[in-house]
């Protein structure tokens, strides 16, 4: 677990290296992400004990939003200063977070020649 624990570690730094460094607009941990993803795609599969210690991680992912909560709760003023915004901020992601996927969705179908299901609209 602890070697496991190390890579994931290890990743994220690389990632936060190569985003300060390069200045790069994406956070450290996406970039440690890809690379960890490519180095697991050259190595052929994933490790057991990197997957167990993964498994852990995602078991308890609801502890990671504690400090989100707590800046929420902390803020809670700014909040209901600025609520109008964003709720249209929150609005209108939402609504083009659903177009881009339905649009992505049909161009992958016809990139790939799938056709739809019994009941599937055309598209």
């Amino acid at each position: 677990m602890l070697n496991a624990l190390t890579i994931l570690l290890v990743f994220q730094l690389t990632g936060e290296v190569i985003a300060r460094a390069s200045g790069l607009p994406l956070p450290g941990p996406v970039i440690g992400m890809a690379l960890l993803f490519a180095a697991l795609l050259i190595r052929g599969g994933l490790p057991d004990s990197l997957r167990s210690t993964a498994g852990g991680l995602l078991k308890h992912l609801s502890l990671l939003f504690v400090p989100a909560g707590v800046g929420v709760v902390l803020h809670l003023q700014l909040i209901a200063d600025q609520w109008q915004a964003i709720s249209a901020a929150l609005l209108v992601s939402t609504i083009v977070t659903i177009a881009v996927s339905a649009l992505m969705m049909i161009g992958l179908d016809r990139l790939t020649g799938r056709k739809p299901a019994a009941g599937e609209p055309k598209p």
